[in-house]
């Protein structure tokens, strides 16, 4: 199970909701455990000609009471991929395009089990009325719904609406985010894979700069290294020339080049993110003062990290030791990730602004709470000179942080048998 259970009940009981539905594929992969990659980019439009460019709807119902339920966009071809699921109430949308003409062969385990739950599974015509079945199953026709309604589609609401006119339903889009950001142990264990995978493949990747090389070479490398150790690429971006942050272009590396380097893989579902400098000489002068100083900003802002201080408090630590080595064009920040590149809480200055959604509202400078994990980071670009980086994760503990997996940061990268 990923999602944080004790949370999510926590957060219903206090702004008393006796169900929470999700919306979008990441939130329902979230309270299910259901990932299926084809339901984040297939539009409507490309199952029936003429229709809208809309993702294929789905749902995942989670209740105080009772249990959770699944609601497949894509109809019982796809549902296979809830053949290991916890949760066991399936929902197809669709009909059945399975040939049932000759008798099944024998299945055993995971297969068994879907085998019998996709065959004691109703089809239904469309999403929202197989949520309309599961809310009436569950007696919940009349209760306080929390639905997720940032990216749900107008008429969507608007039948979901009409048809429960007992229910109060409130958008918990944010309430959801606000779940998220505190990680299960199931959640911590992914991320410190992934990070651990993307740490090995990067340093393998850097390993192998050299004057007159590709830097689609390095690309390549990690793309296929985090690949071999059971990850997805994510991105690999690089500086060129201190002008800012590439991804395309086809730079080969030169003796003097200082670069910013940032990457990150995915490994069952949970992204990681982090960044170092790559240096092609020896750095001295300017270069090496801001690294210095980088570096300087994140050790102390990493000691800051602690349940209770807030995240603005975080990022001024940071700005502060910066501007007192006479650095301030950088934007030294931070940010929780997940199944997402970036979660709550984000690190930056106070804004004044607020999260909010039909049942919370709260300043979005948020507090940091235990079991958070926080990527910290900054970089300078200095035009013609070359760009200099550092970014690393922490888990947030009950006394202070620790870091999710071990990333030394405390020099730039020199490449092996690099003569500086």
């Amino acid at each position: 199970m990923l999602f944080n259970k004790s949370r999510a009940i926590e957060y219903m009981k206090r702004f008393e909701l006796d169900a929470l539905v999700a919306t979008s594929p990441v939130n329902i992969t979230y309270f299910t455990d259901f990932y299926c990659g084809i339901d984040s980019k297939f539009k409507d439009y490309m199952i029936v000609p003429g229709a809208s460019s809309r993702l294929c709807q789905a749902y995942a119902v989670f209740p105080l009471e009772g249990e959770p339920a699944l609601v497949v966009s894509m109809g019982s071809v796809f549902a296979v991929n809830a053949a290991d699921l916890w949760v066991d109430d399936l929902f197809l949308v669709g009909d059945d395009p399975m040939d049932s003409s000759l008798p099944p062969g024998p299945m055993s385990g995971d297969a068994a089990r879907f085998f019998k739950l996709h065959n004691s599974s109703q089809h239904y015509s469309t999403a929202t009325e197989a949520l309309l079945s599961i809310l009436n199953g569950r007696d919940l026709t009349g209760a306080r719904i929390g639905l997720e309604k940032e990216d749900l589609p107008d008429d969507e609401k608007q039948t979901i609406l009409r048809q429960l006119p007992d229910a109060t339903i409130k958008d918990c889009t944010n309430l959801i985010r606000m779940i998220r950001m505190v990680k299960s142990p199931e959640e911590l264990k992914r991320m410190s894979r992934a990070a651990e995978i993307s740490e090995q493949a990067g340093m393998e990747s850097l390993s192998l700069a050299q004057p007159g090389r590709q830097i689609a070479d390095l690309v390549q490398h990690y793309r296929a290294s985090v690949a071999a150790k059971g990850a997805e690429f994510e991105h690999f971006y690089y500086g060129m020339y201190g002008m800012g942050i590439a991804a395309e272009p086809d730079y080969i590396l030169n003796e003097n080049d200082v670069l910013f380097v940032d990457f990150g893989c995915i490994y069952k579902h949970y992204f990681s993110d982090t960044g170092t400098t790559l240096a092609m000489r020896e750095l001295s002068g300017d270069l090496l003062a801001r690294r210095t100083a980088l570096f300087d900003s994140m050790t102390t802002a990493a000691q800051t990290l602690c349940p209770g201080v807030k995240s603005s408090t975080v990022r001024d630590v940071m700005w502060e030791t910066l501007e007192a080595n006479g650095i301030t064009a950088v934007f030294p920040h931070g940010h929780g990730f997940g199944l997402e590149v970036r979660d709550y809480p984000i690190i930056v200055a106070d804004n004044g602004l607020r999260i909010r959604d039909d049942c919370i509202d709260v300043p979005s400078d948020l507090p940091l709470e235990e079991n958070m994990v926080i990527n910290l980071e900054a970089a300078v670009f200095m035009p013609g000179i070359g760009s200099v980086h550092i970014e690393q994760s922490f888990v947030v503990t009950s006394t202070g942080s620790r870091p999710l997996v071990s990333q030394d940061r405390s020099q730039a990268v020199t490449p092996v048998g690099l003569s500086l």
